[in-house]
């Protein structure tokens, strides 16, 4: 199958079956949710889901949190991973709002990789998720699933980003880093991808080879 097929197949499975696609972190502004997508960095949504609303009660603007100290900030992320660099990169990220933003969240993902705590994946997080900017926000799901199921053989997250951004319309690349991270979160998981129960098996790469009869799987295949 060529690629560009295996592209039109999934995008319009998903477009079809899964209309509604968005962020299972809770937030309601973009301060918000910029706390929150750096907290998450290896970590589970429901862990954050559970964090954030006391440190945002105490918190609920980037003035109270810049104010604050790293050590007030870690007793509220105590439970998350790597409690100690994210309480160090709130509090940067939380002043640099304030004093070159004026405490408003920027749009463009070049100026928000600016922020303490801000990375690639997360400033296209808060651009795509936010203000519906068309980029791809490539996390340990994404990459897997592009991977496996055949939207990119690239080895690393930008390869894998690029990939997806020159072949997925623009305005669909917003949704689609949902459709993809929410598919890599509970159907195509990692150790054991849950083909039976797979809407787009019939244009996956993985599938394809798992049915092929002269493939053999292993644990490196299950991973791609």
């Amino acid at each position: 199958m060529k690629r560009s097929d295996r592209y039109k197949g999934i995008l319009d499975w998903f477009a079809k079956n899964v209309p509604v696609a968005q962020s299972e972190l809770k937030f309601r502004n973009p301060y918000e949710l910029i706390v929150a997508v750096i907290l998450s960095a290896q970590c589970t949504d429901k862990r954050i889901n559970m964090v954030t609303p006391p440190l945002l009660k105490r918190f609920p603007d980037p003035v109270s949190m810049s104010e604050s100290s790293e050590e007030e900030i870690f007793k509220y992320i105590r439970s998350v991973t790597f409690p100690n660099n994210k309480s160090r990169h709130l509090l940067g990220m939380s002043k640099m709002l304030v004093e070159k933003f004026n405490s408003v969240v920027p749009e463009d993902p070049e100026e928000l990789q600016k922020l303490p705590g801000v990375g690639r994946k997360t400033a296209n997080v808060i651009a795509s998720v936010i203000y519906n900017k068309p980029v791809i926000a490539v996390d340990t799901h994404v990459f897997r699933v592009a991977r496996r199921i055949g939207l990119s053989s690239a080895k690393d997250v930008l390869g894998v980003e690029e990939d997806l951004t020159s072949a997925i319309p623009s305005e669909q690349r917003a949704i689609a880093h949902h459709w993809l991270i929410l598919h890599g979160r509970y159907i195509c998981v990692a150790r054991k991808p849950k083909c039976a129960d797979c809407g787009i098996a019939a244009f996956c790469e993985y599938f394809e080879k798992l049915n092929s009869g002269n493939h053999i799987l292993d644990s490196t295949n299950l991973n791609k």
